[in-house]
């Protein structure tokens, strides 16, 4: 059967959100490129009413881990393209979009493993309580999925351009931070550690990474906006400005 007529038998597959994920991240700058990278990022996915009934749930609170398979819903609309540029090299190399986990992508669809901190349920609504998130508030999940170590950890695979986690640069804090992270409780979140971790990242984009950098960033995470910048090799994170 020729690629044609292929097209031609396939149908649209409709995926309906399960639920949605209220997240420390409001805003896509600033996101982890990968899962895990950040453990102080807490996310809880709260299930729609149709599946929220305790019994789809049941013997979930048994994994330390799930996946989620969820929905690039703040890029779906700019498309995607068959070459990208990974920040892991440097922004200037382009590969494949298959061989990379860029957004942009022909069904924008994401996976994530995350840790399943505990799962609540009761009065016709069920929260899935994560960590180590790197999904956007307000994602839409399509499916959860049990993670396996014995299946889903290979020891032996190989990671191309990517065989390591990605380095952390130092993150120093102004007097005026430390004090705001000292005074701030946010849902239980150790602030300043959330901040260290995800600014230890480096979220600028890669091609402002190589120049002498002066310009003052703000980030929105949880109800702050953190404003940092670059100086001597490290961010120093200048104050966290409350948002309502």
């Amino acid at each position: 059967m020729g690629n044609r007529e292929q097209e031609g038998m396939m149908t649209v597959l409709e995926c309906r959100p399960l639920g949605y994920v209220s997240s420390c991240y409001r805003e896509r700058f600033g996101i982890p490129r990968q899962p895990g990278l950040v453990t102080e990022a807490r996310a809880i996915l709260t299930l729609l009413p149709a599946y929220s009934g305790a019994e789809l749930v049941r013997g979930l609170d048994g994994f330390s881990h799930v996946w989620l398979i969820f929905r690039f819903h703040a890029t779906e609309t700019q498309g995607w393209h068959p070459t990208v540029r990974p920040p892991r090299l440097g922004g200037q190399v382009r590969v494949g979009v298959f061989a990379s986990r860029s957004m942009f992508r022909p069904n924008p669809l994401g996976l994530s493993v995350v840790r399943l901190d505990k799962v609540e349920s009761g009065g016709g609504m069920t929260r899935l309580h994560l960590s180590g998130a790197d999904l956007l508030d307000g994602t839409p999940v399509l499916d959860i999925k049990p993670y396996l170590p014995y299946a889903d950890s290979l020891s032996q695979a190989e990671a191309g351009f990517a065989p390591e986690a990605p380095s952390r640069i130092t993150v120093v804090f102004s007097v005026r931070a430390e004090d705001q992270c000292a005074r701030e409780h946010d849902q239980g979140i150790n602030l300043r550690l959330l901040v260290e971790q995800v600014l230890g990242q480096d979220p600028r984009p890669s091609w402002r990474r190589s120049d002498t950098d002066e310009r003052v960033y703000g980030m929105r995470l949880c109800r702050h906006d953190v404003r940092f910048r670059y100086r001597n090799d490290r961010i120093e994170v200048l104050e966290l400005v409350p948002v309502g």
